[in-house]
């Protein structure tokens, strides 16, 4: 009896040591991500920003998400794509690095100014990274001139959202001093 309740004993701290490194293997990853990839700017196209259950947010919704969506429904393999979950885009930087709709990824080579930006297919809506930007209750209107979401991306494409900024790309939700 003594020897099963000292095995369970350490059954359970090894079981939390390895979910406590797989915990921090996955921020430090994201911290990772976040300070490396590569700086891009979507085009934002927002809707309802209030949630009772969370506080404030602003519901997101990305142009190039729409762009996607009609490229997948003029695409031949409609059925096809709809059927896949994830799926790869290729964009166009300009000089600020706000991406520019290209073509869906068919796996050609890239242009120095294009990058492969992942994205997820859910309930037939294209996602990036977040459909939520979540802040301070009460400081909704910081964040309504939002035009653009900065995402950091990595060398997989995956894209990461970091922040919102106004039409002049100035970094919104910063307190002045």
């Amino acid at each position: 009896m003594m020897l099963k309740a000292k095995r369970n004993r350490w059954i359970i701290v090894l079981t939390t040591v390895v979910v406590l490194m797989a915990v921090n293997w996955a921020v430090w990853q994201k911290e990772r991500h976040l300070s490396e990839g590569e700086i891009v700017y979507l085009e934002l196209a927002p809707v309802d920003p209030r949630s009772l259950m969370q506080g404030d947010y602003m519901a997101l919704n990305f142009a190039l998400s729409d762009q996607i969506q009609s490229a997948l429904h003029q695409s031949e393999r409609y059925e096809d794509s709809l059927k896949a979950r994830n799926g790869y885009v290729v964009v166009r930087l300009d000089e600020k690095r706000i991406a520019h709709f290209q073509r869906l990824d068919d796996g050609s080579s890239l242009r120095d100014d294009e990058r492969r930006l992942r994205y997820r297919l859910r309930n037939s809506q294209v996602r990036f990274t977040t459909d939520a930007f979540l802040f301070q209750e009460g400081h909704g209107e910081r964040y309504e001139p939002a035009r653009y979401g900065q995402l950091r991306v990595n060398t997989k494409g995956e894209p990461l959202l970091v922040a919102l900024y106004n039409a002049e790309l100035t970094k919104l939700g910063e307190s002045v001093k």
